[in-house]
């Protein structure tokens, strides 16, 4: 096993978004790295009390986890963006975390938010994800429709 440690950061409301994260979660799990997804790590079951209670020992345990990844992979929609993916990003890149974008927008022409995909250490597409080296980490910029 890998010693890599990768923090999938993603959306997890509909059908397609579970679809590409189960992808992606099969695909780096088969690789042999160590992976932490919120989507396999709810605490949700695991609190019987309040919501404030939920919401802060989600937010807890997903900080924690983007703490101890060596590279956050965010899962982006392009303009339709969940706000909790792109704050785990932000984090990730404040706390100097490597952060690859893979661009899994449906629609033609989706495009890029500047913040996301500049800050991100690598764009890649949800085909390019499965070769992509994580020892190397090249840089890739993004090129394509932005706003």
């Amino acid at each position: 096993m890998s010693k890599l440690k990768i923090y999938i950061a993603s959306p997890f409301f509909n059908e397609y978004e579970v679809q590409c994260l189960e992808r992606v979660e099969a695909l780096l799990f088969g690789r042999g790295y160590q992976v932490f997804s919120p989507r396999l790590n709810e605490v949700r079951d695991e609190i019987t009390s309040k919501d404030s209670v939920w919401s802060m020992e989600t937010f807890m345990n997903d900080r924690r986890f983007i703490d101890w990844a060596d590279v956050v992979v965010m899962l982006y929609h392009g303009c339709y963006s969940d706000s909790g993916t792109a704050w785990e990003c932000g984090y990730a890149y404040g706390t100097h975390t490597p952060v690859v974008a893979v661009h899994v927008g449906r629609e033609p022409g989706n495009g890029s938010n500047l913040m996301v995909h500049e800050s991100a250490h690598a764009n890649i597409t949800l085909d390019e994800l499965e070769d992509y080296d994580f020892e190397k980490m090249p840089s890739v910029r993004y090129s394509g429709v932005m706003f």
